[in-house]
């Protein structure tokens, strides 16, 4: 049987590969594809596809007749189209708790670095200015409220670190009553709530048609002057262009951003123009020990369906056999 990594960019595929043999299965090269016609191309004989960011759609679905897994490089899986596979009898998997922890820290690395000045401070007093002017107003953390939007692993997580340092914290989900408290004593708010209340606004929500600008011109005006949003989870659940023109505006005071519309994020791009943004390359997912688990367990779900096992993660069991 036969496994084709789509695309990936995350270097040498040797884990992938010795991951395959364990199964007794042969692994190709990624190739890099962008379109679904790259795909077809690649994946004609494939019995599972690994996916990072290609389209595998409905039409590249029907066109793959061997296919019986799609497995996802990393937590979101919004370039796949589940019911299509699910119609199928296509097991779909991804691995959404290999970085939590990474990209929680990630979130509160971003929210405490803004809240208290860091970098606007760093490159005063690089270009000899050495004062506090660039920063000032500065406000406490234990007055601060930590919102997250999403109430996931890595939010409650993100939640509960900014806790331990002092953020008052507050969440809001789809899933969760307003009024009630999670199992972990988070408050669950309204949408509106959240955006109101915080004095930083933390995004753990995947993109998905529901959430795609969920922050836009209207919402980011919903939230206080002097906040702050942090956004870790998917670049399509911010407004780009709304987003520029409210911290141009000042109408939030600042922006943290590891996730953007367009990736790699282009060198003259507005966002790189504004000093009261921190942008990161998409890293939050990294560590040494979540690269390890990112490049092997995708490999270990798909060859488990071929196996005729069930994947230690999967979007759609209702497609495995009863056991």
């Amino acid at each position: 049987m036969k496994i084709v990594i789509t695309d990936s960019n995350l270097g040498a595929i040797d884990l992938e590969r010795n991951v395959a043999a364990r199964y007794g299965f042969q692994i190709d090269l990624p190739r890099q594809c962008k379109t679904e016609e790259d795909v077809l191309a690649v994946a004609k004989d494939a019995d599972a596809l690994i996916v990072q960011y290609a389209p595998v759609t409905r039409r590249v679905i029907e066109s793959l007749p061997k296919l019986k897994a799609v497995s996802e490089y990393g937590v979101g899986y919004d370039s796949i189209d589940v019911a299509a596979c699910t119609e199928r009898g296509i097991a779909v998997s991804n691995v959404p708790d290999y970085s939590y922890q990474e990209v929680s820290d990630h979130a509160v690395a971003l929210a405490l670095a803004l809240s208290r000045g860091i970098v606007a401070l760093d490159k005063q007093i690089r270009s000899g200015n050495y004062g506090l002017a660039a920063v000032k107003p500065l406000h406490r953390i234990s007055d601060m409220v930590f919102g997250v939007i999403g109430l996931g692993r890595i939010a409650r997580s993100a939640a509960q670190k900014a806790r331990g340092i002092g953020f008052k914290v507050i969440g809001t989900d789809v899933a969760f009553k307003p009024g009630t408290t999670t199992d972990d004593d988070i408050p669950v708010v309204t949408f509106e709530e959240v955006l109101a209340q915080s004095d930083i606004v933390s995004l753990h929500v995947p993109l998905m048609d529901s959430t795609k600008h969920l922050i836009n011109a209207a919402t980011l005006a919903k939230m206080k002057t002097g906040a702050i949003l942090v956004n870790t989870a998917r670049g399509g659940v911010v407004d780009t262009e709304a987003l520029i023109a409210a911290l141009k505006n000042k109408t939030i005071r600042a922006a943290g951003l590891d996730v953007f519309e367009t990736e790699p994020l282009p060198k003259e791009h507005p966002l790189t123009a504004l000093d009261n943004v921190i942008l990161t390359p998409h890293a939050g997912y990294y560590s040494e020990e979540s690269l390890f688990e990112l490049k092997t367990r995708p490999v270990e779900n798909a060859a488990d369906v071929l196996a005729g096992k069930i994947p230690r993660n999967i979007l759609n069991p209702q497609v495995l056999p009863k056991k």
